[in-house]
């Protein structure tokens, strides 16, 4: 079987998608706010940034930058960030490029007033209303599809609003609003992705996810609903359903990999989740063997189920560096799998004539696994079994997620012995769909997994972005001609 295609950037875990967070009626806002990205952090690692106000009709401050929570903060840029409101954001760019121009919130002046947004998940109709808003005259700053909400919102028409432009949008959005009055949470009629709400000292918090609220020990009230619109301003805190009801689609990779395993998604412990995954897997894919080692940290609570669930022996034989930079020199041919040793190492003496199960949550490319398995070989493992607590990865997500193309995805190019055999695995188990589904306790339908299966809650057509993409092009070249620039000053001469 040939080697997939990779590089020394190229990750093989699916890259996370991003955090919000927002609090109103607390005067150090924007400290909370930044510890609560802080806890939000494994959702975004490109950029962080948070926008304050304090009163209505005060003007923003903003401090956003490239890099994580801890470097683009200081004492000092807190300080400064002064008000009892703020709304936060960390990024990792599942649309537009990687720069600071494309971080968030996004702030904008406007008939309305002044307006930011933070946004986790993926429109799936961006380029057409983009293209939609660039005729009718919109100026876009970014590329990322978070400000075309913004310009929805602002256009000065007496049937817009905020109910009116999210009707217009489709996909996965999970909002945080702030104008000069009023902090708003959204969460798209299908519930993509998490949004909880939370309190403390009588202030009202927002955020992707529970655990943030337990590093600023505010208490845990509920999950802002799919579909529901939360406005929170001096009066208190009301709630609106403006969207058709339609199936509930939660994007299962939330459990499996993305949020952190302290989190609570629907009432449930993502720990306990992930826990009974290793267990169904088990089940699923029982074998013969001496030890049961992680992947660390995502695999480490399914190997936990599995290791119970046949009785094998636990142990962490990878070590991870936590520590790694987000530049360093890449390495040359002198160090193979620099990649993979460089996050995670192997303690020789722990697998050494052992036979081994290697339990993580995912494939996605393959190309680290298969280094994975090298590595145990190279260390004297006796045999090595591949155990994964998801079913394949054969699709791409068009919500919010950076799985590849479906040619880079190895389980949708392979089968699952060329994969065992390409990986150099003794035996290879996957999840199933309905084991997955159970370790959950949660109904089927419940669940987005298109990723899975193929089937899109949200109907997407690549092909119509590229169209609408070759018209924008077109279009700007029969205004400016292909070496030339419209004169825009033109009326003036």
């Amino acid at each position: 079987m040939q080697c997939p295609q990779t590089d020394v950037n190229t990750s093989e875990k699916p890259r996370h998608e991003c955090g919000v967070f927002a609090v109103f009626g607390h005067p150090d806002a924007a400290v909370l706010t930044y510890y609560g990205l802080f806890a939000l952090q494994h959702r975004g690692q490109e950029s962080a940034g948070i926008v304050t106000a304090n009163g209505a009709d005060s003007a923003f401050s903003m401090h956003k930058d490239m890099g994580l929570v801890s470097q683009v903060f200081s004492q000092g840029d807190l300080k400064r960030l002064k008000g009892n409101r703020a709304i936060g954001h960390v990024r990792y760019s599942t649309t537009g490029s990687s720069n600071i121009k494309n971080a968030q919130p996004l702030v904008v002046d406007c008939a309305r007033g002044q307006l930011a947004i933070g946004h986790n998940g993926n429109l799936i109709n961006a380029a057409i209303l983009r293209d939609e808003l660039e005729q009718r005259g919109s100026i876009f700053q970014t590329t990322v599809d978070s400000e075309i909400i913004l310009h929805l919102l602002a256009q000065p028409t007496e049937t817009s609003g905020v109910l009116a432009a999210l009707r217009r949008v489709q996909g996965a959005f999970s909002l945080v609003l702030m104008s000069e009055r009023e902090i708003i949470g959204v969460r798209d009629p299908f519930g993509f992705r998490p949004l909880a709400l939370g309190m403390l000292d009588g202030a009202y918090i927002l955020s992707s996810e529970t655990c943030a609220f337990d590093l600023i020990h505010a208490e845990f009230i509920r999950e802002i609903e799919p579909g529901e619109v939360v406005v929170i301003n001096e009066q208190g805190i009301t709630s609106d359903f403006p969207f058709n009801a339609t199936k509930r689609a939660f994007c299962m990779f939330e459990y499996v990999y993305f949020a952190r395993p302290d989190s609570i998604i629907s009432d449930i412990s993502v720990h306990r989740v992930r826990t009974e995954m290793g267990r169904e897997l088990a089940r699923l894919h029982p074998v013969a063997a001496d030890l049961v080692v992680p992947v660390p940290d995502s695999g480490n609570y399914a190997a936990l189920g599995f290791s119970q669930e046949l009785g094998i022996p636990y142990e962490h034989a990878f070590v991870r560096n936590h520590y790694i930079g987000r530049t360093f020199l890449q390495p040359t041919q002198l160090i193979r799998d620099f990649n993979v040793r460089v996050k995670l190492n192997l303690i020789k003496e722990a697998v050494a004539g052992k036979r081994v199960v290697v339990v993580d949550d995912s494939i996605v490319r393959g190309t680290t696994a298969r280094a994975r398995v090298v590595n145990l070989r190279e260390a004297g493992a006796a045999e090595v079994h591949m155990r994964i607590s998801c079913p394949p990865h054969r699709h791409a997500c068009h919500y919010g997620i950076d799985f590849p193309d479906p040619e880079k995805l190895i389980a949708n190019q392979h089968t699952l012995e060329e994969i065992r055999e390409y990986l150099g695995a003794d035996s290879i188990g996957y999840l199933d769909i309905p084991g997955m589904v159970r370790a959950t306790g949660l109904p089927e339908n419940s669940f987005c997994l298109a990723c899975f299966n193929g089937d899109y809650p949200v109907p997407f057509d690549p092909t119509l972005d590229k169209f609408i993409m070759e018209r924008r092009k077109q279009r700007v070249n029969l205004i400016a001609g292909e070496d030339q620039h419209p004169d825009l000053f033109s009326d003036l001469k």
